[in-house]
């Protein structure tokens, strides 16, 4: 049985974008669940939570209960990280020191999302480190890229069913949790997938080389593997991605307008 899912973060209202992404899901497999990812407890809100429901429901689309909330998940995190604490390190950086540390150095190494972690907290001794800790400071959790890699090997993910070979250091030392939240979304959506059963992921394709990443934490996590397919983007007429701040394309603003789901299926 082929197991996909729907995960939006309810930041703001669905828009076109999100119902191709939602039917896409729907659509792809025999078992279709509903994923609320609320992790940012300070952009989520309910009323949008309130808002997804009804919108997939007018798109008229159903899913397996329970609905999971990320925010609800908060230990699973946690005992996840506690047992990837061998490949992990704590990030006493500022974005600015971050940010600072690149500009010294003649060659970044580019990640999908720009420059990669430089690595400074990873050279930081073990004392060094409990000694901070102990002193209160605050801190990210990294993942030791390079370490992780050796110790699981060579890695393949299926993508559109074809085996491709995982780039383990794509993302470099990936966050794994925040200093504001026990998980970063690389972790929480590897951890909610194994927990759900996902066997299938379907979603943009801005999102395609986080399954690297993502492939990598599975292996160390001792996961089943998902396929993937990754779909085109929704793009407007400029060639941008369709933003939640745009308000002209929410499903709530085309639904007032008079657009059935009919329409908007056939306009995608």
């Amino acid at each position: 049985m082929i197991v996909t899912r729907f995960a939006p973060s309810p930041t703001g209202y669905l828009h076109l974008g999100h119902a191709f992404a939602a039917w896409t899901a729907a659509r792809a497999g025999e078992r279709f669940l509903l994923r609320i990812e609320d992790l940012d407890q300070g952009r989520a809100r309910e009323d949008f939570v309130a808002a997804i429901f009804e919108d997939l429901m007018w798109l008229g689309l159903s899913w397996d209960e329970p609905v999971l909330r990320q925010s609800r998940r908060f230990e699973a995190y946690r005992a996840a990280l506690e047992q990837l604490s061998h490949f992990t390190y704590p990030c006493f950086c500022t974005r600015k020191e971050i940010a600072d540390e690149i500009a010294r150095a003649a060659e970044a190494p580019q990640g999908p999302d720009g420059p990669l972690y430089p690595g400074t907290c990873r050279h930081l001794s073990g004392d060094e480190r409990q000694s901070r800790m102990a002193r209160g400071e605050s801190y990210a959790v990294r993942l030791d890229a390079a370490k992780a890699a050796e110790t699981v090997g060579p890695l393949t993910l299926i993508e559109h069913g074809e085996a491709h070979a995982v780039q383990p250091l794509l993302f470099g030392d990936a966050v794994l949790a925040r200093k504001d939240m026990p998980a970063s979304y690389h972790l929480a959506v590897v951890v909610d997938d194994a927990f759900q059963g996902v066997s299938l992921v379907t979603r943009g394709a801005d999102l395609k080389p986080a399954a690297h990443v993502q492939r990598l934490l599975q292996a160390l996590l001792g996961y089943p593997a998902p396929a993937y397919a990754h779909h085109r983007l929704i793009l407007d007429k400029a060639g941008r991605k369709f933003s939640k701040r745009d308000s002209a394309v929410t499903l709530r603003e085309l639904r007032a307008g008079g657009m059935t789901p009919a329409g908007i299926d056939a306009m995608l």
